[in-house]
């Protein structure tokens, strides 16, 4: 009897050595899981006060431009200076206690706070190491080209981007209306009531229908797939009918007569690219789109939203044709249509937009450089100079003429695009040489009638500041 409660405690205690066992080693396994895979979300966590007090300690670093001109500044212990303010916010967006950042002040916080990745998990350990001033941020843009494009909306709503075609850096991002970065904490719940939306960085995440602008892809895809060439005439009588009763017209019932994909261009001809629409169909027309980089998501410095599609193959002849004139319920980002005008600019390569031109540690030392980088191959090099070309003609004598400048070689493409909540939207996108850069841009104004008038004033604007 002894002998088996002996036997008992013996087994009771392995029973109980072996759960607490257990629970050491499921307690080893969570905290190897912690150190390996959750350690940088609890890092980055908005809840984790160790950053909000370690933050507080540090002097956030600047954003510069692309001249070393301050964007951002610490001027007190958690209070920043914005130079530039309203017309630069979309880049640098904001930082407050309350409501968190957003734009580069977001994107570059470890940058501008002087932390790694690895100082970052070390937790309180990390504050050894780290240094009482964070790094100067410098980005692509111009302020010049900033302040002359945000100056050239005058008040009105609209967007616009500018690229360098050859290696994607952003040179101008705009959003109208806009706010001021110093006051946002205080004027937050205002600006998040009213119905211009200014919080909202339309340069990336407005989405429009994009009219005539549209056409120079159309021209692309109607080329690769054989659905048209240089020299086929097409007869614009004013109308195209797509049957069922619909027809597409030309603006302020305009008659093209006789033109070849040249014409077409430069006089925005709706007949001629609603016909090529309906000869494509919705699978080839969607292959050009998708070639095109439309369905892609953009990420890196900033993130940009796809542009929404219709399902081309469920499609109409009528919803096909409006397609053709970017029309039907094809929705798109001013940054999604400056990248196809560098497209054409760049040879028929599209680059990695990005904004971080280099990283700088308080002794001057440049510790990381934002690197051009190919995104893909849109079309060839021989489509890509022959449209761009068309385009050339828009500007020189066709519907962009109010984007020509003296001396600067300029493509672009006007576009009008209907509207169902109001007034027509107005586009220019295009290029140019200038300020030893080829430059590709696109630029909406929201409401404002015709893109020829509207919105290429405002890319010759931007070009002139570029000189």
């Amino acid at each position: 009897m002894k002998k088996e409660r002996e036997r008992m405690v013996k087994q009771h205690v392995l029973y109980s050595a072996a759960f607490l066992l257990g629970l050491l080693l499921l307690l080893a396994i969570y905290i190897i899981y912690l150190q390996g895979f959750g350690a940088d979300r609890l890092a980055h966590h908005p809840l984790n006060q160790r950053n909000a007090q370690a933050e507080a300690e540090i002097q956030r670093g600047s954003l510069l431009d692309a001249k070393g001109r301050a964007l951002a500044q610490s001027i007190a212990p958690a209070q920043r200076s914005y130079p530039m303010g309203a017309a630069m916010a979309p880049v640098t967006g904001y930082i407050g206690e309350r409501i968190g950042s957003a734009g580069m002040e977001a994107h570059a916080n470890q940058d501008l706070l002087g932390r790694t990745e690895a100082l970052t998990r070390l937790g309180p350990i990390a504050q050894l190491f780290q240094a009482d001033r964070g790094n100067d941020v410098k980005l692509t843009v111009n302020a010049d080209v900033q302040q002359a494009a945000y100056d050239a909306f005058a008040g009105r709503r609209g967007a616009a981007v500018v690229l360098d075609a050859e290696t994607g850096a952003v040179l101008a991002m705009v959003s109208c209306p806009s706010y001021d970065p110093a006051a946002v904490e205080t004027d937050w719940d205002r600006l998040r009531q009213q119905e211009a939306g200014p919080l909202l960085n339309r340069a990336v995440y407005g989405m429009y229908p994009p009219g005539s602008t549209i056409k120079p892809l159309i021209a692309d895809i109607a080329l690769a797939q054989g659905a048209t060439d240089e020299t086929e005439v097409f007869d614009c009588t004013g109308a195209l009918d797509v049957g069922g009763g619909q027809t597409i017209r030309e603006s302020h019932g305009e008659v093209h007569g006789r033109v070849r994909l040249a014409e077409a261009i430069e006089e925005s001809c709706n007949v001629t690219f609603g016909t090529l629409a309906l000869r494509l169909g919705g699978k080839k027309l969607s292959d050009g789109f998708e070639r095109f980089g439309f369905s892609r998501e953009i990420t890196g410095d900033f993130t940009g939203t796809a542009a929404h599609l219709p399902e081309f193959t469920k499609l109409g002849q009528g919803d096909l044709a409006q397609v053709g004139i970017g029309q039907s319920s094809l929705l798109v980002s001013p940054m999604e249509m400056a990248l196809l005008a560098s497209a054409f600019a760049n040879h028929g390569t599209v680059m990695q937009p990005y904004l971080i031109d280099s990283v700088i540690t308080p002794g001057g030392v440049t510790v990381r450089e934002g690197q051009p980088k190919k995104w893909f191959d849109a079309t060839t090099p021989e489509r890509a100079a022959l449209i761009e070309s068309y385009m050339e003609q828009v500007v020189q004598k066709g519907t962009g003429t109010a984007a020509r400048v003296s001396g600067i070689r300029v493509a672009g493409k006007t576009g009008t695009a209907e509207n169902a909540q109001g007034r027509d939207h107005a586009w220019f996108i295009g290029s140019a040489d200038v300020g030893g850069r080829r430059i590709a841009f696109a630029i909406i104004v929201e409401n404002s009638g015709g893109g020829g008038i509207e919105a290429a004033p405002i890319a010759r604007k931007i070009i002139l500041s570029m000189e």
